[in-house]
């Protein structure tokens, strides 16, 4: 059984009077423990589509099941409870809450969770804030980090709770290319040992490098989804 497969799924926005198509039309199939790519030029529908995969956007058209529950059939506390157990989300505004430190950041989506001890959360924070090379800047609110720092903090949050699938929308690219290499192999050991699903919309290199596989996105339609190594 797939982990999530989306069947003629479309997007369309009103802008007054005109109807905007996001997404034309997808057919996405995608297994557990898939290391994918989407990628494709501006306005294609990649941030859409991330949304959709996410729970954050409902299709005008068409259906997404995740995680053997059709979306359209959750009610509204059922999707939050998706998001919060199942998903992991780095965005590329952050979206961290500003009133919170580095840790406290991290430490809140162990958190929503629940049924660990606050010793293991403490030690599980710490350890991802570590891991993204954050050690010592534990205490800094995002509005004392820079851009790069923050986009760390995110990506430390998301993959601290160790969900089902993590979501990723230019994870890399507020990140110089040493920092964005750790991250990117921290997110390869998750995937190879936790079977941790990673869907990315990147131009990455670094990530292309070790993807699996690439879905080419045109003008809301994919243009072409090949299996690589």
């Amino acid at each position: 059984m797939p982990l999530l497969e989306l069947k003629k799924v479309k997007k369309i926005y009103q802008q007054g009077k005109i109807s905007v198509p996001a997404l034309r039309g997808i057919d996405l199939t995608v297994e557990e423990g898939e290391f994918a790519t989407i990628f494709g030029p501006s306005g294609s529908g990649k941030t859409t589509l991330l949304n959709m995969i996410g729970c954050l956007d409902t299709p005008t058209e068409g259906e997404i099941q995740l995680n053997r529950k059709r979306i359209s059939e959750l009610s509204k506390k059922d999707l939050a409870m998706t998001r919060r157990y199942n998903i992991g989300f780095i965005f590329q505004s952050y979206n961290l809450i500003p009133v919170l430190t580095a840790f406290e950041n991290v430490e809140f989506a162990i958190r929503l969770i629940g049924n660990l001890s606050e010793k293991e959360i403490r030690e599980k924070a710490l350890k991802m804030l570590e891991e993204v090379g954050l050690k010592g800047k534990e205490n800094r609110k995002p509005g004392e980090l820079s851009g790069g720092e923050k986009q760390r903090v995110a990506i430390a949050r998301a993959l601290v709770k160790e969900p089902k699938i993590v979501l990723a929308d230019e994870p890399t690219a507020n990140l110089d290319s040493e920092t964005a290499q750790d991250v990117i192999k921290n997110m390869v050991k998750m995937n190879e040992e936790l079977g941790t699903t990673f869907i990315f919309s990147t131009h990455d290199p670094q990530i292309m490098e070790y993807a699996r596989r690439f879905i080419n996105l045109r003008d809301g339609l994919i243009s072409s989804d090949k299996r690589g190594k």
